[in-house]
């Protein structure tokens, strides 16, 4: 695909929020909405053998689907916490909040927890946007946490089955001594620009019909982020980039990522040349065609950054 050349400027268009893609609203949070967190890990007490202090615990149950059960009040979805009185066996320690200590647990689901009814088992890509800033760093602490232990339990060193220790941080090699502690990949994703007032936005072909993002791609070993930056945008659209700057950062526990946003800027040819293993679709949009709703028929959901980028760069936070 091609563009005349130079692109847009600011000028040549006036954004408007009449309307939005799949009937959401922009995000308008300071941070994505995964960053959010509202608890202290307080990570010195995991090597204790009581982390929580002798207190009661609230206990989250994550089942083997990755949803948690969930409440609706009026104020919009929270968790249902196990109230424990001491930590159970097998549950992570997640850290506390206004005194108050908390964990997470593999389990079955069940139609009310501990007496309190549960409304529903969603998962964080469902709630997570929703969910106040307590539950929203906790149940993304949760989710990456668990998700380590089920993809970690032999040891890489040795092939034996690891032992858990300071409350579900450290897993160790019996056979080597060595301990194993919980892994992220990070990743890179990032919005690219025309200097003006276009952006490229791309789909791959296994998500919904309709719904176009920004570029997204893995940090490879000896590679540092902006490096990482410049070559999957090359990959994926055909694209030189200069100027890129970060944004922000979220985790993404599906299963270990951290997701580091960025912008760039697009230098030299315009015209977009895909790689079809990598992205099925992708074009130039404009501020005005993405603000309007005249734009794809979805944009990514308000839990991921890709939304928070987009939104910032339509508000003009982002150059």
């Amino acid at each position: 695909m091609s563009v005349p050349p130079g692109g847009s400027t600011p000028a040549d268009v006036a954004p408007t929020r009449d309307q939005w893609p799949a009937g959401t609203p922009p995000t308008t949070g300071a941070v994505p909405v995964l960053s959010r967190s509202a608890h202290d890990r307080a990570h010195l007490s995991r090597a204790l053998p009581d982390p929580t202090g002798g207190r009661p615990v609230r206990v989250l149950t994550v089942d083997e689907r990755r949803t948690v059960p969930v409440h609706e009040g009026d104020d919009g979805p929270s968790l249902v916490w196990d109230e424990q009185p001491t930590l159970p066996i097998g549950a992570v320690y997640l850290g506390e909040a206004d005194g108050v200590p908390y964990a997470a647990v593999r389990g079955e689901r069940a139609l009310a927890v501990n007496g309190r009814p549960v409304d529903s088992w969603s998962g964080l890509r469902e709630v997570g946007a929703d969910l106040g800033d307590l539950d929203a760093g906790l149940l993304a602490e949760a989710i990456g946490i668990l998700e380590w232990h089920e993809r970690a339990r032999f040891s890489p060193l040795s092939g034996a089955p690891t032992t858990i220790e300071r409350a579900g941080w450290v897993q160790r090699d019996p056979v080597t001594g060595v301990e194993l502690f919980p892994r992220t990949d990070p990743a890179v994703i990032m919005l690219v620009h025309d200097g003006g007032d276009r952006c490229v936005l791309g789909r791959q072909a296994v998500w919904p019909p309709g719904r176009f993002s920004i570029l997204a791609g893995f940090v490879e070993p000896g590679e540092s982020a902006e490096g990482a930056v410049a070559r999957e945008v090359a990959e994926e659209v055909g694209l030189a980039v200069t100027d890129i700057r970060y944004v922000s950062s979220q985790p993404w526990p599906f299963p270990q990522s951290l997701m580091l946003g960025f912008v760039a800027r697009a230098e030299g040819d315009l015209e977009l040349r895909l790689d079809p293993t990598e992205i099925e679709e992708a074009r130039w949009w404009t501020r005005e065609e993405l603000a309007s709703g005249r734009g794809p028929e979805a944009l990514p959901p308000p839990v991921s950054i890709a939304r928070h980028i987009i939104d910032r760069w339509l508000a003009g936070d982002l150059g």
